[in-house]
This record gives C-alpha cells, sequence and structure tokens, in this order.
C-alpha cells in the first residue's frame, strides 16, 4: 500500500467517522462518484475520497458526498435533486448496553428466587408438610412437650403419693414410695403415647411419600 492509498483510507475514515447521514448507493451516486476519481477540478484528496467511496458496496456519507459534489465544476456536474434522487437514509441500529457483573449478578439470584418460588407454588399440593414430618422441629413444639411431660409425672407422683398415704396411714416411707410410683407411671404413661404418636406420624408420612411418587 503507498502513501497516496494511505491518505486515502485515512481521510475516508474520517469522513465516514465524522459523516453523521449515511445514505444508500444508487446507480447514479455509483456514476458520479467513478466519473470524480478522474476529475481534474477535484483536488487530490477530494479524488482520493471519491475512489474510496465508489468502491464501497451500499452506502456512502452524505459529508463526503456533498464535498465531492460542490467542489465538482458547476457546468458538469449533475443536480444534487438529481443525484440524490432514489437514495435512502440508512440508520446504524445503536449498540446494546453491555451490563455490569454485578447487574448480571443480581439479575441471577433474582431468576433463581424466582424459579425456587414457583417450584414451590407448583408442588404445594404434593409436597409433605414440615411440620408432618417434623413434629418437633421448633422450639414452640419441644417447650410444650418437656412441660407436658413434666406435668405429667408430677400428677402421676401426687397420684401415688396420696394413694399410699390413704393406705398405709402415716408412714412417710411408704409415701415417697407411692409417689416414686406415680412418677414412673406417668413417665411409662407419657412414653406408650409418644410411641403411638411417631408411629401415627410414620404412617402418615409413608403414606404422603408414595402418593408423591404414584403423582410423579
Amino acid at each position: 500500500m503507498n502513501i497516496q492509498e494511505v491518505s486515502a483510507t485515512t481521510a475516508t475514515s474520517t469522513s465516514t467517522a465524522t459523516a453523521g447521514l449515511i445514505i444508500s448507493k444508487t446507480e447514479t451516486l455509483q456514476s458520479f462518484l467513478s466519473s470524480s476519481v478522474d476529475n481534474t477540478h477535484l483536488s487530490p484528496d477530494l479524488r482520493q475520497i471519491a475512489s474510496s467511496l465508489s468502491h464501497q458496496p451500499s452506502s456512502v456519507p452524505y459529508r463526503s458526498l456533498r464535498s465531492i459534489w460542490s467542489a465538482s465544476d458547476p457546468s458538469t456536474r449533475p443536480a444534487l435533486s438529481t443525484l440524490l434522487a432514489g437514495s435512502q437514509f440508512v440508520l446504524n441500529s445503536p449498540q446494546p448496553r453491555e451490563k455490569s457483573e454485578e447487574l448480571k449478578a443480581r439479575l441471577r439470584k433474582f431468576e433463581e428466587a424466582a424459579e425456587r418460588k414457583a417450584y414451590k407454588e407448583l408442588v404445594k399440593d404434593i409436597t409433605p408438610r414440615r411440620d408432618e414430618i417434623e413434629p418437633f422441629s421448633s422450639y414452640k413444639d419441644q417447650i410444650g412437650f418437656g412441660l407436658h411431660v413434666a406435668l405429667t409425672m408430677f400428677t402421676g407422683y401426687l397420684v401415688g403419693y396420696y394413694t399410699f398415704r390413704a393406705l398405709f396411714g402415716h408412714n412417710p416411707v411408704m409415701h415417697a414410695a407411692g409417689g416414686i410410683l406415680g412418677l414412673v407411671g406417668g413417665m411409662l404413661v407419657e412414653t406408650l403415647l409418644f410411641i403411638i404418636r411417631a408411629s401415627n406420624q410414620d404412617r402418615k408420612t409413608t403414606f404422603t411419600t408414595s402418593k408423591i411418587k404414584k403423582n410423579q
């Protein structure tokens, strides 16, 4: 590539970058640009620009075309309206804005949260409830169960104590033994009730799980 070609390319690039308005090329425009390459009425720079524009396939910058037309001989150049007849504006689509990495990460979190919410909404009718699977999963349940056991054992102790007191009169040892027996009895009753509740819960969970598998 010689110096003139480099200059022509630079001038064309500069003109194109600052052209602003772009118009489509027609046969009339192509003929005008081709003839301007050898037009001695034009400066060397304008002839080089005309040569570069004549090799562009489909569009030319209006500002460069207007410069070549204005510098041409008025007696030989075509009218500007004739030169532009049939041409259309070429609009470049704006480049989409690039999303930042932080915005992309936030959008991914929102999408994942929306997917989880949609999934829960979809399976809410067939998914067993957490409290059915874990009966003592909360502190409230644990404290309530502990108080219930303590109350049952205390009630058993009182029942045993006063029962033995009625049977054995004023014998503190027997009274205490009766209370202990009542306490142990209350513990056994509470243990039996717990086993029954756990067994019922296991059957309920097994039934729910088999229902889910059947629906799947």
